[in-house]
């Protein structure tokens, strides 16, 4: 895996030169790839990586891109988003590679788990007494102010699970999330679990394969739980309408609004209402919807099974 952070993408750090880039364009030369395919989402612009792969001398390049990329690009594909339609996100790039023969019979997401990471999970999950069911993950956290749900609701979500459902309630989050975890279980005011900060990327991963629910933001746990087949209760802030959960029984929730797909990171209006308009008891009732959907459909293969 290489990693760059490229001078076209939002998060990366400024730099005063080009040696950063140019250092790069001489690594990916020396490594001789045949081909490379650029994925934007459709309001990112494919040319600055195409710009970088023709430097680096990559014969074969293509991307999704509005404007005539001439020589940029060797397959073009003329992107129809938003205008004509908008696809889910990974229907996208499963198009663009399927424009030049490349073609999947699965089309889910995937992630592959360490052992190491299974087993540490394994033992805090016994540690903590989870049972198989009775316990469902809340992820409060988004880079993104305009996708996160109020604190104050999320822990009405997590005090009406806890009483009516009696579900062990496990939050996570990075450390830098730590406070924010803090006060919405002091707000729930009810015996809940943290993992902030205690799991990798693989643990996060483990732990959501584990969890027979996730409730979160429209966020990174979100995609991570669809890869390993968890149900997502999604809060769904209409910043853009392509990442909704892929392949996984969900129920994404939102208030539509006149300013939906607004693209922002903080919300121009202030009001937040595509999110904070949904109340907890839509939260709780579709996770318990998806709860009792999944143990119905368990429960009727295995009497299937057991009737052969």
């Amino acid at each position: 895996m290489l990693i760059y952070d490229a001078p076209w993408m939002k998060a990366t750090q400024p730099r005063v030169d080009s040696r950063t880039d140019l250092a790069m364009i001489e690594r990916l030369r020396n490594l001789h790839f045949d081909a490379a395919v650029v994925f934007t989402v459709y309001s990112q612009n494919p040319l600055p990586a195409a710009m970088l792969c023709f430097l680096s001398d990559i014969p074969l390049r293509l991307a999704h891109c509005h404007e005539n990329p001439y020589q940029l690009l060797t397959d073009w594909v003329l992107d129809p988003e938003p205008g004509a339609h908008t696809r889910h996100e990974v229907q996208r790039q499963l198009d663009l590679v399927g424009h030049v023969g490349y073609r999947t019979s699965d089309e889910r997401l995937a992630v592959r788990i360490p052992d190491a990471a299974r087993i540490q999970v394994g033992r805090l999950l016994q540690e903590r007494g989870f049972a198989a069911d009775g316990w469902v993950v809340i992820h409060p956290g988004a880079s993104a102010p305009s996708r996160r749900y109020a604190p104050s609701s999320f822990a009405t979500v997590a005090r009406e699970l806890t009483n009516r459902f009696g579900w062990l309630v496990v939050f996570t989050g990075t450390s830098a999330e730590r406070h924010l975890v803090e006060n919405i279980q002091a707000e729930a005011g009810v015996p809940t679990h943290s993992l902030v900060g205690d799991l990798d990327l693989a643990g996060l991963a483990a732990l959501l394969a584990c969890a027979p629910l996730l409730i979160t933001n429209n966020t990174g746990p979100a995609h991570l739980a669809a890869a390993v087949g968890t149900p997502i209760v999604d809060l769904y802030a209409l910043t853009n309408p392509q990442h909704t959960p892929w392949g996984t029984p969900n129920r994404v929730l939102f208030h539509d609004v006149p300013c939906r797909h607004c693209y922002k990171s903080i919300c121009p209006e202030g009001h937040h209402h595509c999110l904070q308009l949904v109340s907890p008891e839509q939260v709780v009732q579709a996770a318990h919807e998806l709860h009792d959907e999944r143990y119905t459909c368990r429960s009727s293969t295995q009497l299937s099974m057991e009737g052969r």
